[in-house]
């Protein structure tokens, strides 16, 4: 009998292992905490309604500045995870949101706070900075 419950909590561990490896390769569904949501001309406006606190980020893929905050960004979604919502929106695949909000430079974040435009980044920003102006706009 002792080995039967040995062999059943070993099995346990293999199951557990497995679906943690199985999770590591997926991709994390959008909403789940800590993901960064994809921002569109289609659903800027359902999201600044929908969200009590969105920063979104305004990059272009040739933009060499963009590809250096991006990593800085997915931090900060994970680390505000549950209290700000983080999106990124392409600016040339999204010229609405770019002439809407008035974007003539990448980077450039947006924060928007219950439904309102609440302030703006524009250029490179270190992780700190970001961080000092998400809680200072937000009030957090």
């Amino acid at each position: 009998m002792v080995d039967d419950i040995s062999d059943e909590d070993e099995l346990a561990g293999l199951r557990e292992k497995r679906a943690g490896d199985l999770k590591s390769r997926v991709n994390v569904p959008a909403g789940f905490p800590g993901t960064v949501r994809e921002v569109t001309d289609m659903n800027i406006h359902d999201l600044i309604s929908t969200h009590q606190y969105l920063v979104v980020d305004c990059w272009s893929e040739w933009c060499g500045p963009c590809m250096t905050m991006a990593p800085v960004i997915d931090e900060l979604a994970v680390e505000f995870a549950g209290m700000v919502t983080i999106g990124k929106c392409d600016a040339d695949m999204n010229p609405e949101i770019m002439e809407a909000f008035q974007i003539s430079a990448v980077p450039t974040l947006l924060f928007f706070a219950n439904g309102s435009l609440a302030g703006r980044l524009t250029g490179v920003h270190s992780g700190e900075g970001i961080r000092t102006s998400l809680v200072r706009i937000f009030g957090l």
